[in-house]
């Protein structure tokens, strides 16, 4: 009978990428605080627009106030986890992906509050004080204010992350 061959130790298993940890300082940057008031905003937003009687061009504020809440959303839990350079391709240039995100996001949401500010103009007609049917004017009011502060909180943080570009720096916080 021959010789039971040594045992060896199983493979090691290959080390985890990183663990997920909670970056403070970039809750506690202004950049953190802009994310979470860009969300609360975007939120009021499309909440507004969705609990209206909308139709036409509508539409494509929902579209834009729901798409770039969502972006938001996702670029705040990847910063806020440290979990930014597993995204393919853009993981390394961060700064600048936020940056384009928030020129983007100001651009189009400057569009979407035009919209809801041509749609609160359109329905004046029914903001007499006896107005007996439903109206949306209240609600397309809001929106178009909602719209104005988030496209005032994206600019603010794109300049922000261009003002960090320009120093040379390319992490967010």
């Amino acid at each position: 009978m021959l010789p039971q061959p040594p045992r060896q130790p199983p493979p090691q298993a290959r080390a985890a990428r990183g663990a997920v940890r909670l970056q403070r300082p970039f809750l506690r940057s202004p950049l953190g605080v802009l994310r979470l008031l860009q969300l609360l905003a975007g939120a009021a937003f499309w909440i507004t627009i969705a609990t209206s009687k909308y139709q036409g061009p509508v539409h494509f504020a929902l579209f834009v106030s729901v798409l770039f809440w969502l972006l938001t959303l996702g670029l705040y839990f990847l910063t806020l986890l440290g979990k930014h350079e597993l995204v393919p391709v853009l993981g390394s240039r961060w700064l600048v992906v936020n940056v384009a995100h928030d020129v983007l996001a100001a651009a189009l949401y400057g569009a979407a509050t035009g919209i809801m500010s041509d749609q609160m103009q359109r329905h004046s007609y029914c903001n007499l004080k006896d107005y007996p049917l439903p109206c949306a004017y209240h609600a397309f009011l809001a929106a178009a204010v909602c719209g104005g502060v988030c496209h005032g909180l994206y600019l603010l943080s794109a300049l922000y992350g261009c003002g960090r570009r320009c120093q040379g720096k390319q992490e967010v916080a």
